[in-house]
């Protein structure tokens, strides 16, 4: 992608693990590389259609100054993120370089500091529900979603009655699948959606048992994880006409990052 650049911005601001650094301050100086498409600002020359990268300096001084945190790291994190949600729609990934030219350490040096990478990824999560009101916790768990800062929903597919999976007898579910945007790590979307789940009482009683809620990560960009706690791609999805129907609805040409089959390809096998 393209790049705008903010170099070596100062600001004099009270961060550190020192009381003096909270309490005297010091100059930190920070860079910022936003990945963005200026195609059409370059054809159109309207601002309107690219970022101001004054308002972007703005941003980064008033998030620096405004907060007291002991570590550099903490500042390069949370200029990325105010960053990447404020300008949604138009960043895709922000480079973050928080320097640190005054770093009490006794030594000659010519400054400390870190650089970060952050980035919006796109999930894809099942959910499913066969106890109580069945739409309104599937209802429920997309709205929580979507009002997470670090998440946003870009689509939802339609609900489906399906038979229950795992030969625990029990009642219909229904199930659906949803697009998401998201700043979260895979660990962390996942505890994000155990979150969820205990919101709607849900219990991990009997295994393929009824449940209010069920939240599961199918995809996570062309990830591949594979850790006791955590298979992405989901192991079983390709089995699973309650997963690849909705799927094929929402991301129809979505590819499985280890069959490279699409979504439809897998579903049009299953059924077959």
């Amino acid at each position: 992608m393209d790049k705008i650049t903010v170099k070596d911005l100062e600001v004099f601001a009270n961060h550190g693990v020192y009381e003096q650094e909270n309490f005297l301050g010091q100059k930190f100086v920070i860079s910022a590389v936003l990945h963005t498409d200026t195609r059409m600002a370059g054809l159109t020359d309207n601002l309107e259609n690219s970022i101001n990268y004054g308002e972007v300096s703005h941003l980064i001084k008033k998030v620096v100054e405004e907060n007291t945190w002991n570590l550099i790291e903490k500042i390069a994190e949370e200029v990325a993120h105010t960053i990447l949600v404020t300008y949604s729609n138009l960043v895709k990934q922000v480079d973050i370089t928080v320097k640190k030219p005054w770093a009490p350490i006794n030594l000659p040096l010519d400054t400390v500091s870190v650089e970060i990478s952050r980035s919006w990824h796109t999930a894809y999560i099942a959910l499913g529900s066969n106890m109580g009101d069945k739409k309104a916790y599937l209802d429920r768990a997309v709205a929580l979603l979507d009002a997470t800062d670090d998440c946003s929903v870009i689509r939802v597919s339609d609900y489906l009655v399906t038979e229950p999976y795992g030969g625990v007898e029990q009642d219909d579910f229904l199930n659906g699948a949803l697009e998401l945007k998201t700043l979260l790590t895979p660990y962390e979307l996942l505890n994000l959606l155990h979150e969820i789940e205990a919101d709607a009482n849900r219990e991990r009683i009997i295994h393929w048992g009824p449940r209010t809620l069920d939240l599961d990560i199918l995809l996570y960009d062309d990830e591949v994880i594979d850790a006791p706690d955590l298979h992405i791609p989901h192991i079983e999805m390709h089995l699973r006409d309650f997963v690849l129907i909705p799927m094929a609805e929402i991301a129809p040409w979505k590819r499985h990052p280890i069959t490279n089959m699409t979504m439809l390809q897998m579903l049009q096998a299953l059924q077959a």
